[in-house]
């Protein structure tokens, strides 16, 4: 009986089709050895062309679910993703406090890769106020990033300088994902007033839905594992380009990456 493995809580929504939010987060957990658990915080009707509707979980049931979670089998880290009320904010941020839950890993889902405002003003300011304030890391892209720090990010001196701003009012580590604006797949962790890049090629393929996610769930298994932070972005970045090298291509839009690319 294997009471060693670990386990990874992601708290998002569910994307249909595979590529993306709870789907693409349970994967990467058990392509990364571990026990994933999920609490869904909305369904969505969504494919690789676009996102057709959603229906928003209620908080009520959100809390229920957290519950039955902590009471069971408690995680050894935790993710979340996608959240789109601040009511919903609110009931994950007081359970998780509550329950005393550790690494939690935050990818600030506020503004789509192309620049579309994902969130409402209100569920955005809950993020900022109360989500982000409760994470040991964030990952924000660049539109995030210029969201958060209020300026725009156009070269690697302004993600330090958008990190340094952020960390006037956040205690915990800070993941600058340079992909959408930098010519290469660079990223930068501020912690502490200390950065460390981390360089890697860009890999040319179009197939790129669930990236924010994979990652993510990715450095949560590290930090599960009892890596430290570096060594846990480090590593979630080989996965990361590994799933993207594989080269899937399904569907008509931008494709899901082979989460189980290392099982071939």
């Amino acid at each position: 009986m294997n009471n060693k493995m670990k386990k990874v809580l992601t708290i998002a929504g569910s994307d249909c089709s595979g590529g993306a939010g709870i789907q693409a987060d349970l994967k990467t957990i058990a392509a990364h050895g571990m026990y994933g658990m999920s609490v869904i915080t909305a369904l969505t009707a969504q494919n690789t062309t676009g996102v057709f509707g959603i229906a928003e979980t209620d908080p009520d049931f959100v809390a229920a679910q957290l519950d039955a979670v902590f009471t069971d089998i408690v995680p050894d880290s935790v993710k979340i993703g996608m959240v789109s009320s601040s009511r919903i904010i609110d009931v994950i941020v007081d359970t998780l406090a509550e329950y005393g839950a550790r690494n939690i890993v935050v990818d600030p889902v506020m503004v789509s890769t192309s620049g579309s405002r994902l969130l409402s003003e209100e569920a955005q300011e809950a993020v900022i106020g109360r989500l982000i304030p409760a994470a040991a890391l964030i990952t924000p892209n660049i539109p995030e990033t210029e969201v958060l720090c209020g300026f725009p990010v156009r070269s690697a001196d302004d993600m330090i300088r958008g990190a340094q701003k952020i960390a006037e009012r956040y205690d915990g580590a800070i993941l600058v994902k340079g992909g959408h604006r930098i010519k290469d797949a660079t990223d930068l962790l501020y912690e502490n007033g200390n950065t460390h890049w981390f360089h890697s090629k860009r890999i040319d393929n179009p197939n790129t839905h669930g990236t924010g996610c994979t990652l993510s769930s990715a450095i949560a298994c590290g930090l599960a594992d009892g890596l430290s932070l570096e060594d846990s972005i480090a590593q979630a970045k080989t996965y990361l380009n590994g799933a993207l090298s594989a080269m899937l291509d399904l569907g008509h839009g931008s494709g899901p990456m082979d989460h189980c690319w290392q099982m071939r």
